[in-house]
């Protein structure tokens, strides 16, 4: 049986990935407010999306709060601080690099700046039009950040790998994506 695209996501939980976010802040000495990480959170899942033809990052599922984007189980999760959840330590290829650049291009910017982001896009505008606490929908996210109106181009947030040819040559290298 064949799963429709984008119905299987890449990580296993979205704990995984908002943990990993919460570590890289505090090897930073960095304290990661839980807006900002909902902020992140659905950057990563809109850029991955972008990035590897529709597919999910984790399984996650994202509303339009008044406050912005976000994701109500690892909301409540977390509404006591760090919940006491073993996160996989390694998670799958590619992904940690991806997030790495996801958190080189928005983990400097304060709360409000990632907020008004996420909150001028099309995709959280047409969702909390129909009333707070509406599903964002992968497709709508995918296609807000895919047109790069108000958020910066995937190629500003994924940098291509950079290797040498045969000759010495510089070549922009990526990772096939089948269909893409």
């Amino acid at each position: 049986m064949s799963q429709k695209q984008g119905t299987v996501s890449v990580v296993e939980s979205t704990f995984d990935v908002a943990l990993w976010f919460a570590d890289t802040a505090l090897d930073q000495n960095e304290y990661l407010q839980p807006q900002k990480l909902h902020r992140l959170l659905f950057l990563s899942q809109a850029y991955y999306a972008v990035a590897f033809g529709g597919q999910k990052l984790m399984p996650a599922v994202f509303v339009a709060d008044e406050m912005g984007p976000l994701e109500p189980n690892v909301y409540k999760a977390f509404a006591k601080g760090r919940p006491n959840i073993d996160p996989d330590l390694f998670l799958p290829d590619g992904v940690e690099p991806f997030l790495s650049g996801i958190w080189s291009r928005f983990g400097h910017h304060a709360p409000d700046r990632l907020t008004k982001m996420c909150k001028d896009t099309l995709a959280f505008r047409q969702a909390l039009k129909k009333g707070g606490r509406t599903e964002i929908p992968l497709q709508a996210m995918l296609l807000s950040f895919a047109r790069a109106d108000d958020t910066p181009a995937i190629t500003q947030v994924m940098k291509p790998k950079v290797m040498r040819s045969h000759t010495g040559r510089p070549v922009a290298v990526k990772s096939w994506v089948p269909g893409s």
